[in-house]
């Protein structure tokens, strides 16, 4: 197997870049090899992958994808990163197949990138992970799989089910793309600088979607509406979107939904079902 960078090479990059990891754009470098093997197979990466990587930073995370064969696209914020990243995999892998898009995460699209992707992994920004994986999921339907390291209170959130304490919006959209689990726990040992929460592996694989455009959009306001005021009932949190409570009651009976019923008692089955009932009444 070919060298991954470890403690003294990400310390080193960092000091010949003059890079101090911020908290503003969530930067903690992986250093252990063994979480980026681990990261890498849990993604079920191999030769014939085409990976995006988000925020690759130093390029743990890129080494260990690469060395698969697979084709990787990094997409990085940071210009001085940006800049490095190819000269450091060219080093340490000449025969690497690897394109650095300098790009906010949260703005890239589909002419952005030279190859539509089959894979996502990453080790994401803990303050914009979620609103950069439904911005990807939705920009890039050709993603098949993710695997992606998340502060732990996201990734179980993300991977939720209905009446949950942690469910809410964010798992009802992830749903819309496709199943969820918990690939494992990550200890915080293996980051520079060691963060002050916990992580975990968050896996995704793509189910076909239930709508198109239209019902996505019209869903996910619905989900907003609902979880905006979650203690309320769905006939209350909703009378806002759906003209009134009386009105939102009619429409969540017409749904097969309890008026009484709360937003987190809803699968994104339910939210699908609800969302046709509205624009069938709206043609």
């Amino acid at each position: 197997m070919s060298a991954l960078l470890g403690p003294t090479e990400i310390r080193d990059l960092a000091a010949k870049l003059d890079v101090t990891p911020t908290k503003k754009l969530g930067q903690n470098f992986v250093h252990d090899a063994n979480t980026v093997r681990r990261i890498v197979a849990s993604g079920g990466v191999t030769a014939e992958s085409r990976v995006l990587e988000v925020g690759p930073g130093l390029g743990s995370l890129t080494l260990g994808l690469t060395e698969t064969g697979a084709a990787v696209t990094a997409v990085e914020i940071d210009a001085r990163l940006a800049a490095q990243l190819p000269a450091t995999v060219s080093a340490m892998q000449p025969a690497a197949q690897l394109t650095v898009v300098h790009q906010d995460a949260l703005k890239v699209a589909a002419d952005d990138l030279p190859v539509a992707p089959t894979h996502l992994v990453a080790n994401l920004p803990y303050n914009v992970s979620v609103p950069v994986l439904l911005h990807l999921l939705a920009t890039f339907p050709s993603i098949e799989r993710l695997l992606v390291m998340v502060q732990a209170e996201v990734g179980y959130r993300l991977a939720a089910d209905p009446g949950s304490k942690v469910y809410g919006s964010p798992s009802v959209k992830a749903a819309w793309y496709g199943d969820w689990r918990i690939a494992g726990q990550v200890s915080r040992q293996v980051f520079w600088p060691v963060p002050n929460v916990d992580s975990v592996l968050v896996g995704f694989v793509r189910k076909d979607p239930p709508g198109d455009e239209l019902l996505r959009s019209r869903v996910f306001a619905l989900v907003d509406a609902a979880f905006q005021q979650r203690r309320k009932m769905l006939r209350q949190a909703l009378s806002g979107i759906l003209g009134g409570s009386a009105h939102a009651s009619e429409v969540l009976e017409a749904s097969g939904i309890a008026p009484t019923a709360r937003g987190e008692e809803l699968g994104v089955d339910d939210f699908v079902r609800l969302g046709r009932t509205v624009l069938a009444a709206a043609s």
